[in-house]
């Protein structure tokens, strides 16, 4: 065979069998490239997933949406999420109220009385049972504001606090027993406590001693009473002191001369006969020595929060002062004093505070 055919022959062979070898090798890059690109597709997608969950519906959110994801507020009528220390208030007072040794102290008539004691906000559906002596007058404030009758609490005028002709204020008394029904069983529903004791000597400082409203009915109408009936030494001529005081509200019978002063004895009643705790379910108790965080819990349980805020509260304002009670019943019988506790026992218990040092000696 000619030589110049042979070697084209051979190089035609050579040339196929690298077209093939180049093919073979195109196809070996193209099957890693193919490998390396879709070997995880679920970790890519995941990824791809990840960054549209994060950004994706932040950009659509509406700012109400955005508000709550960053700033979630409670509306107060959830009480699993409340905090413990309510939780456990809560819980006390169902315990006393169980107890039948303690029921002629815990018990009492959802009454006309207890009824013109408790506040209505129909727009925010809202009660307050009023516990005079124990920052009543600010939580008015609020509900006034509330109610729409002023637009803040700075320009309510002071007059108008306790006019409840003009505080638009109603009474849960003022409405039918159906609607009385209701907004018992519907409505968030607090009142506020303090130290029993402590709360006694306020009253008798504010109303027989200071009296800064001008209320002459105290010295003139009620102290003589009180004086008549329960002061030892008549020839003594001294206004009304706090051991007659003491007398008066240990005395069984103290009930005959209550009637003779009306419903100005909602100073010194107890919580029992002026909310009747036993009988209401109250969504939040709170405490006169806790106001500072009790305040903004309560109105934030109420959802109301962002519409007001309770007043300043004066430091130091709110703290138990367990010198002023021991030398306000310095001198006063420890037989007086007995009587006095067991009149008020059932607020000691319900509502968690200890029997005074010097009652136990």
């Amino acid at each position: 065979m000619d030589p110049s055919i042979l070697s084209i022959k051979y190089k035609r062979q050579w040339l196929l069998l690298a077209a093939c070898f180049w093919v073979i090798f195109m196809f070996m890059v193209a099957s890693k490239f193919i490998t390396l690109t879709f070997k995880d597709p679920d970790g890519y997608s995941a990824k791809q997933e990840f960054l549209f969950l994060t950004t994706v519906p932040e950009a659509g959110k509406s700012r109400e949406e955005k508000h709550f994801a960053e700033d979630p507020k409670p509306t107060g009528r959830m009480p699993p999420a409340a905090p413990l220390v309510y939780m456990e208030r809560l819980e006390l007072i169902r315990n006393v109220c169980r107890d039948e040794a303690l029921r002629n102290l815990s018990h009492t008539a959802v009454s006309k009385f207890v009824l013109d004691r408790i506040f209505v906000c129909d727009k925010h559906k809202i009660l307050f049972c009023q516990t005079p002596k124990v920052g009543n007058t600010q939580w008015k404030k609020v509900l006034i504001v509330l109610n729409g009758a002023f637009p803040s609490i700075e320009e309510i005028p002071e007059n108008v606090i306790h006019d409840h002709e003009k505080n638009g204020l109603p009474r849960l008394s003022s409405f039918s027993k159906v609607g009385i029904e209701k907004r018992l069983k519907t409505y968030f529903k607090f009142f506020i406590v303090r130290d029993p004791f402590e709360r006694l000597i306020s009253a008798f400082k504010d109303k027989f001693v200071h009296n800064p409203r001008f209320e002459p009915w105290y010295r003139h109408e009620i102290a003589p009473g009180i004086i008549r009936k329960y002061r030892k030494n008549r020839t003594e001529t001294r206004g009304i002191q706090f051991e007659d005081f003491v007398r008066y509200l240990g005395d069984p019978n103290h009930r005959w001369l209550d009637l003779q002063f009306g419903d100005h004895i909602i100073h010194w009643v107890t919580y029992v006969e002026l909310c009747a705790p036993c009988e209401i379910k109250y969504s939040v108790i709170g405490h006169h020595e806790t106001l500072e965080e009790d305040a903004p819990y309560i109105l934030r349980e109420a959802g109301i929060d962002h519409l007001v805020s309770y007043p300043t509260i004066p430091p130091g304002i709110t703290v138990y002062n367990r010198t002023k009670v021991e030398r306000y019943f310095l001198g006063i019988s420890k037989r007086d004093i007995r009587r006095l506790y067991a009149r008020f026992e059932g607020d000691f218990k319900l509502f968690g505070y200890q029997k005074p040092d010097f009652l136990l000696n």
